[in-house]
Order: structure tokens, then sequence, then C-alpha cells
């Protein structure tokens, strides 16, 4: 027994051959700025800027396009000569006798070959203007506070509630809340919060410090001339009446303001030019500026992509430190060599993530002409094992180079994810896209009687005549995506 004990126990070494895929970093970062934005490939290529001195930004370089030869797929990358310090990227051929012409492949690579997509135009005479920043809402305020004539004690409060209004301009803060976060020793009461509370109301814009959306209306409404044609029927409409003029309930609101149509139509269109955020128009406008991509433009009566040259980085090496690696080659520039290895790679990395984007977007363009031509009422159904399967490339590619880039049409700058969706089967067999049916919807409602709108099932019924089977969920859920109130919220009187 412990002869068998011992035998099971005994260490023995087996040979297995298996498979393992492994991503190479040159691979990694290949995928990983594929699916980066334009913004961050920028900031990607900034960083690698600034650790890597073998590369730098080329404004003025001018890239030659796709006919022209890459010098990197005549170069391979020996692991071994990086570690012997020794320049990475040498020919894989190399004819014999013909030394000095592979002593100058780095030397042309140096001098000649930069990643760029063309030049920008720069206008010397031009001075550069910085933009003044905008006067917020609480500077807006102080300004007028400080040339009220209320007491230096009733201006400190009212800068305390100034403080406490939010991006829109309202108060939500109760004043009772309020009084209990201030110090006692400043001995402020309630009825001095109140003051203070009517002095900012009466403030520019109208309807600043309000608490709700019926207060804020309320001001602006007081605000107005007493001429005013049927403002006293607009506050009693504000005041009693608000929660059934937002559902759209005009007759009950007639019966119980006993009103005709003319003098309810009057005091809706008062109410509906006050502003319910007053303070929106001073709130910090962070624009957000997109660099499309791809354009697209009509050649021979055909809509084409091309890569937008303004999109793309422009890098090349640094003459300098290539020059010190060309005279050089040691174990001093071990470091070196090894940073013109990487740099060479991005650089065959942006060229390949260029022409990626290129030919998805020129196979997309190709599938969706009649949406270039026609508008989104013929755009086709289109997903992305279409496009992968037609270039040869894996799906979850396509889908990163989709993500995030974006293409400058005539009909706007699109994302190009947009011309991809979902489809509704038709009576004739074939398929419709999920965007060609939004944009009927759009047509059916802004061409409905606005006294009788269509409600979902009527759009569905007529879509359903046109051959398109679509549910009824189907088209509120289309609607509610285009952000279309529902039938009864759309009725005028």
């Amino acid at each position: 027994m412990e002869a068998i004990i011992s035998d099971v126990m005994k260490p023995t070494l087996q040979l297995k051959l298996s498979q393992q895929l492994k991503l190479t970093p040159q691979l990694q970062q290949s995928i990983r700025l594929l699916q980066l934005s334009t913004l961050e490939l920028n900031q990607e290529v900034e960083r690698i800027i600034q650790e890597n001195p073998l590369l730098e930004l080329n404004d003025g370089a001018e890239y030659g396009g796709a006919s022209q030869e890459d010098p990197v797929d005549s170069l391979t990358t020996n692991s071994s000569d990086v570690e012997n310090g020794v320049d990475a990227i040498t020919p894989i051929t190399e004819s014999k006798g013909d030394t000095e012409s592979s002593q100058n492949d780095d030397a042309d690579w140096y001098q000649d070959n930069s990643y760029s997509r063309g030049t920008r135009d720069h206008d010397d005479e031009g001075e550069l203007q910085l933009a003044a920043r905008p006067q917020s809402l609480r500077e807006y305020l102080y300004l007028q506070l400080s040339l009220s004539q209320i007491t230096t004690d009733d201006k400190s409060i009212v800068g305390l509630l100034i403080d406490s209004l939010d991006d829109e301009g309202y108060l939500f803060q109760d004043l009772d809340e309020l009084i209990e976060l201030l110090p006692p020793e400043l001995e402020i009461s309630l009825s001095d919060l109140q003051i203070a509370l009517a002095s900012l109301q009466r403030l520019d814009p109208p309807g600043v410090g309000a608490r709700n959306l019926k207060e804020c209306l309320t001001i602006q409404l007081q605000a107005l001339s007493e001429d005013t044609p049927f403002l006293e029927q607009a506050l009693l409409l504000v005041e009693q009446h608000l929660e059934s003029l937002a559902s759209r309930d005009f007759s009950q609101i007639k019966k119980l303001m006993h009103c005709d149509d003319q003098c309810l139509r009057s005091a809706q269109s008062l109410i509906v030019n006050l502003n319910p955020r007053p303070g929106a128009a001073f709130g910090s406008i962070n624009t957000r500026y997109v660099v499309p991509d791809v354009i697209v433009t009509k050649v021979n009566d055909v809509w084409v992509a091309d890569i937008n040259p303004e999109s793309m980085p422009r890098l090349s090496i640094n003459h300098l430190y290539a020059d010190i690696l060309k005279h050089t080659r040691d174990i001093s520039t071990r470091r070196l060599a090894g940073q013109l290895n990487e740099a060479k790679w991005l650089i065959k990395n942006m060229h390949q993530r260029s022409d990626t984007i290129h030919r998805v977007s020129n196979a997309i363009v190709e599938r969706q002409q009649q949406f270039f031509e026609h508008g989104e009422v013929a755009m086709r159904p289109l997903v992305l094992r279409e496009i992968a399967e037609t270039l040869g490339l894996h799906e979850s590619t396509v889908s990163r180079v989709t993500t995030q880039k974006y293409m400058r049409t005539p009909r706007g700058i699109l994302e190009l994810k947009y011309f991809f969706g979902s489809h509704v089967a038709t009576d004739t067999g074939g398929a419709c896209s999920a965007t060609a049916i939004r944009a009927l919807i759009k047509q059916l409602i802004k061409a409905e009687n606005e006294k009788k709108p269509l409600s979902d099932n009527k759009i569905s019924e007529v879509l359903g005549e046109q051959g398109i089977v679509v549910a009824r969920r189907t088209v509120a859920k289309y609607r509610e995506s285009m952000q279309i109130l529902p039938a009864n919220q759309r009725k005028t009187f």
C-alpha cells in the first residue's frame, strides 16, 4: 500500500502542445488608435510626442496619398538588435554589393516620410483674438445690486440669496432651511430674507429668484405693462390652471375660466412667450466642435468619401536625433534606437488607421447613395456585418471605426454609426430602415391637422397602407426617440 501511494505522489514531467493568441504591442497600439475619436487621438499623439523625442508634429508636411509606397512596409523589426543598441528596423532584403543604398534607407525615412493628410492655410497677417468671457448670472445680478438704493445690510442678504441660485436662476432652497444655515450672530430673521427675496425678484432678468415655475411665470407677467391685452386672464391661467394647460385640457379650462377660444388663445400666447429659465442665457457655454474625419462630395454624379486633411496629426521623425542614430551605433544609443522603432510603428499605425476609416466610409457611402440624394426617407437598412464581409474585416473592427468618427455631408455632420440600424419588413418582402421610418413619422406629424393630431395607432395604419408593417408600440418608441409629444399633447384649439 505504501509503495502504491508513493508512486501516485511521485512528480512527473509531461509535454503539452497548445495554441495561444498574444497581441504584440504594435497590434495593441493599432487597435487602440482605431477606436479613438479625433480629439482623443490628438491627445494621445501629444502624450507620445512628449515621451518620445524621435517624434515631432510637422504642420507643413505633405502627404503623398494612398498610391505612395509606405516605407514601413519594407521594414522589419529585430528585437535583439534593439537590445544591443543597434537600429532595430532594417530592410528585409538587401542586394549584394548595394551597401550604400541600404545605409540610405533610414535617411530617406527621416527626410521624406511623415504622416500628413494635407496642409493648413495660415494667415500671417491675422492677429490672434481671444473671445471675451461671457458675464455670469451672478456677476450680472451683483452689478445691478451695487446700483440699487437699498441699505448695505439688505445688499448683503440679497447677495446671500444670489449665491444660492442655481444655473437657471431658481431659488429651490426653502427660506426656513436657509435661515438655519446662517450663523446666529448675523441676526437675520425670516422676514429679512423675505424682503431680500422681493428685492432679488425685482432684478433683471424677470423671473430670477423664483422658487418654482408658477412663481417664475407670474413674476414675468407682473412685469408686463398693465394695459397688456388678456394679462389678467394669463395671470389667472398660470396661478390656477397651469397643470391643465400643460396637459392641453382646453375644454376644462374654458369651462372654469368662463372664456371663449379667442380669450384662451391670447392668454396662452402670452404665457408661451415667457422664459421658464431666466438664468439659462448666462450659463457657461461649452461649445464642442466636431472635426469630421471624412468628407463626402459628389464626383461625376457619384457620392464618394475622402479623409479630412485636418483630422489627422502630421507626424515625422526628428532629424536631430535621427542623425545621431545614423552616425552613432553603440550601447549609449540603445534607448534612442528603441524610441525610433516605436516612432516608426506609430506612423505606420496612423497610416493604417486612416486607410481603414477611408475604406469603411467609402463602403457606407456606396450603399447609401440614395440617402445623400433624397434624405432620411431613402436610408436603406445596413448592419455592421455587411460592411465587415465586404471589406474582409472583423465586425468588431468596423464597430471601432464607426464609433465617434464623423462624416461631413451636404445633410450635416453625422456619426458613421448613424448609417446603421434596425429594419422593418415590408409587404413586398423587402426591408425598410428604422431611420427612414422615423423620417416618415416626422413627415406625417408635420402635415397633420393640429386640431385632430394623428394617434400612434393611426400612424401605424397609414404606414401599413404604404406597405410598411409597424406596430403601434414601435411607432410610439420611434416618436419618443425624436422627442415628439403624444397626440393629446400636440392638440391645439
